[in-house]
């Protein structure tokens, strides 16, 4: 779906690089922080959108307590976990409303993860500036 971007961002990896943080439990501690704030984000973007019927998809979104490697790259992937009580997948229905489709039924896209990423983008700098700072206070 979409990706994170906001300035900023490179300034403080590139402090981090320089004291050596790139990786390990301060990086770690930073992307959970922020992905607590895109889940919120989300759940706000898909209210905002008009896409809650019985809460399954709102409900589920979620991200996993322990961010995974890709690459070179740390990340925790966020987006709604699970079937809802019908057996649909959350993920596959946030794909549909945000993409629409081009069918019959004719699903306008909501675009409402992008419209997350923007609600998002602030709160996450401010989370990983937060944690970045009490670390280098001998706090984190």
């Amino acid at each position: 779906m979409a990706r994170f971007d906001t300035t900023g961002l490179d300034e403080l990896l590139a402090d981090m690089k320089q004291h050596g943080e790139l990786i390990g439990e301060t990086a770690d501690k930073m992307l959970l922080a922020g992905a607590e704030v895109a889940k919120d984000a989300w759940k706000k973007a898909i209210e905002k959108a008009g896409l809650i019927d019985h809460r399954d998809m709102i409900d589920s979104v979620g991200f996993a307590r322990n961010p995974k490697t890709a690459g070179d790259v740390r990340l925790i992937d966020i987006y709604p976990q699970g079937k809802d009580r019908k057996g649909v997948r959350n993920a596959e229905k946030a794909f549909v409303n945000h993409y629409g489709t081009s069918s019959s039924k004719g699903i306008k896209a909501t675009n409402f993860v992008d419209d997350a990423d923007e609600m998002a983008a602030e709160g996450i700098m401010e989370a990983y500036e937060r944690i970045w700072d009490e670390h280098l206070k001998g706090k984190g």
